[in-house]
């Protein structure tokens, strides 16, 4: 019988439980002063992306209003070209202390030890003629041998 190939979703945090952690969070708070408080916040975000169209939160990251452009589409069904209107988009760009809280510190890749090119190519020469003197003399060992 084959596997399920579903995964499941990860469970979102709702409202409620997102005001009740931060209650626990912010020493004790009442859940009805820390709903208060994160309606004011996402008030606070939205007028001042609407207004300022840049919004940077430190640690957060970056909300920003982007204007795009109307541009000539395709209709994926008929391949008919249709015209997609221009249109306002909101945008988020995590900063950097928030996505290594996240994802953790970022990997340093391992330094590559630069050799030159012509360090190299003495060696791939070096091990060839190497390899080709053990073969000619294998060979004449072979030709010895075989004519005794």
């Amino acid at each position: 019988m084959p596997k399920s190939t579903t995964q499941s979703t990860p469970k979102s945090m709702t409202k409620t439980e997102m005001v009740k952690k931060l209650a626990d969070d912010w020493g004790g708070m009442s859940g009805r002063q820390a709903d208060d408080t994160l309606a004011a916040f996402i008030t606070f975000i939205t007028k001042t992306v609407k207004k300022d169209k840049v919004l940077k939160v430190p640690n957060l990251g970056t909300f920003r209003l982007r204007q795009l452009k109307a541009r000539t589409g395709r209709n994926p069904q008929t391949g008919e070209a249709i015209r997609i209107r221009a249109r306002k988009k909101v945008a988020f760009t995590p900063s950097k202390a928030f996505k290594e809280g996240i994802l953790g510190a970022p990997r340093t890749a391992a330094k590559k030890t630069t050799t030159s090119r012509s360090t190299t190519a003495k060696k791939t020469t070096t091990s060839r003629s190497t390899a080709a003197k053990k073969t000619t003399t294998s060979r004449s060992r072979a030709r010895s041998t075989a004519s005794r």
